[in-house]
């Protein structure tokens, strides 16, 4: 996972909107969605002491506040699941939706304070005006090195929605297939919520192996 030294950012976008109201977004463009999020996210890092410093209860709060207008979470868990996702009860779905979001958070909260006047550049948004599915492409410019950034969005009828990251070629989704299933095929559906709760616990008691 140290690929993803870059992922507050994704969590950013995430889950740290901060001070922007969900009508402010034009959802209808996926790029220039991207953009406008990203640039009110960079703003509000910036600009709140206790985000940078990590704090849980205010990241949360800005998460619950924030993040559905822009992104389908949900969707990303049922797909770092796989098939496993339609064998769970409604139940178990939102339990593994939870936990993983909240491990997002918890395992990246305190890198946000890396976030500081990074240079962003959009590079040429390419998709047929019928594509349901799509990536906006960026270059994040990191103590002079350029790493790529990517978004993977697909459209509903409410507008677009952000699903997946890609940080150094890795997307997020597939980085935590393996292991979701591993947990699962181990101790079934109720083994990985447990495991992600455990999980949770041990980073909310400052515990990081």
């Amino acid at each position: 996972m140290k690929k993803f030294f870059l992922i507050p950012l994704f969590a950013a976008f995430f889950a740290f909107v901060g001070t922007a109201s969900a009508q402010s977004i034009d959802t209808s463009s996926p790029d220039g969605m991207v953009k406008a999020i990203i640039q009110q996210v960079m703003n509000s890092i910036q600009n709140d002491k206790s985000v940078q410093q990590g704090d849980i209860s205010e990241i949360t709060k800005l998460v619950n506040e924030q993040i559905l207008p822009y992104t389908d979470f949900r969707r990303t868990t049922q797909l770092a699941m796989g098939r496993y996702w339609r064998t769970a009860t409604p139940q178990q779905q939102t339990q593994v939706v939870d936990q993983f979001e909240m491990l997002l958070i918890r395992t990246y909260s305190g890198a946000l304070a890396q976030v500081h006047n990074q240079q962003i550049q959009y590079l040429p948004f390419r998709a047929d005006p019928g594509d349901t599915d799509v990536v906006v492409r960026t270059t994040v410019m990191n103590n002079g090195s350029p790493v790529e950034l990517d978004y993977r969005l697909y459209k509903t009828p409410q507008g677009w929605r952000v699903y997946d990251i890609n940080v150094l070629g890795a997307w997020l989704i597939q980085a935590y297939q393996q292991q979701f299933q591993e947990k699962i095929q181990q101790s079934g559906v109720d083994g990985l919520i447990q495991f992600l709760t455990q999980r949770n616990q041990q980073l909310a008691a400052g515990k990081a192996s």
